[in-house]
């Protein structure tokens, strides 16, 4: 006989956190449910209760934040890719959204889903990292916010406490001149799960390194930044050998792939390399 669900429909956020506040590490909150409802179709999942948020309205909305941006956890990709404020300081991040499912799929992933769901291989997750970005979390207990870095710890495992609920992220303002990018490999240039995802942000003084920040995707258990580059090239001029050494240096140290059945640790971390190498040498060579 099916086990009957229980699910719960608050309609604002002061209901949404009520409901969550007798939460166990088994209860489970719905927003876009691209990944929860296939997970329970599939038997992966087998939550106590869920709490379904797609109906609080608290939780959308992309808004200047200081010159940075304040985006809803409901956020979709489609509404990524549609806000003018989105494309103007953080047009990476509409790039990696583009490249997240189809159509269908755009229309109801979330910002909020993508970070709780903490799956390697997340497309919008990288960006957010390389951004400098951080997630506000929200519980009857208070609110805190927390560098998304810090937030995504390891394999679908997060800062989140299970009474929390994921409300926004804060993108900070931009340094003038930020050069952005983003790079995704897949076996097919649409509707494919990443072998390799990669977010770049950089700056230069002249023609020397300022900054650098990026993260990487389907290379280790977890979204990881990747402090190697900045150790290498920051105060320096970019040039081709330099970047080829960077990004060498980078695959190496940075990443921690496997053997899955989308590809070969071995093919992960040469394709990372080259697509490091690649996107930076872009990057050095766009105008600023």
């Amino acid at each position: 006989m099916p086990r009957t669900l229980h699910v719960e429909r608050p309609r604002d956020l002061d209901a949404a956190l009520a409901a969550l506040a007798g939460a166990s590490e088994r209860t489970r909150v719905l927003a876009g449910g691209t990944d929860l409802m296939v997970e329970l179709a599939s038997g992966r999942a087998a939550p106590d209760r869920v709490v379904d948020v797609w109906k609080v309205d608290e939780l959308r909305g992309i808004a200047d934040e200081d010159g940075g941006l304040r985006l809803g956890a409901l956020t979709t990709c489609k509404e990524l890719l549609a806000s003018e404020l989105v494309r103007a300081r953080a047009d990476v991040l509409a790039a990696a959204a583009l490249e997240v499912g189809a159509e269908q799929i755009q229309n109801r992933a979330t910002l909020g889903g993508n970070l709780g769901t903490a799956s390697p291989a997340a497309d919008l997750n990288p960006v957010l990292v390389a951004l400098g970005a951080s997630v506000r979390l929200a519980s009857a207990r208070g609110v805190r916010d927390v560098p998304v870095e810090r937030f995504l710890l390891g394999y679908r495992r997060t800062e989140r406490a299970p009474d929390e609920l994921i409300c926004s992220v804060a993108i900070p303002p931009r340094p003038s001149g930020e050069r952005r990018a983003f790079r995704k490999v897949g076996t097919r240039r649409a509707q494919s799960i990443s072998k390799v995802v990669v977010a770049l942000a950089v700056v230069l003084d002249g023609e020397r390194v300022a900054s650098v920040r990026g993260a990487a995707g389907s290379v280790a258990p977890q979204i990881v930044p990747l402090p190697t580059l900045a150790r290498e090239l920051v105060g320096k001029v970019p040039g081709d050998e330099l970047l080829e050494r960077a990004s060498r240096a980078c695959a190496r140290e940075d990443a921690a792939p496997i053997d899955d059945v989308r590809s070969t640790a071995r093919y992960r971390r040469h394709a990372l390399q080259r697509v490091l190498r690649s996107v930076l040498a872009e990057l050095r060579d766009r105008s600023g």
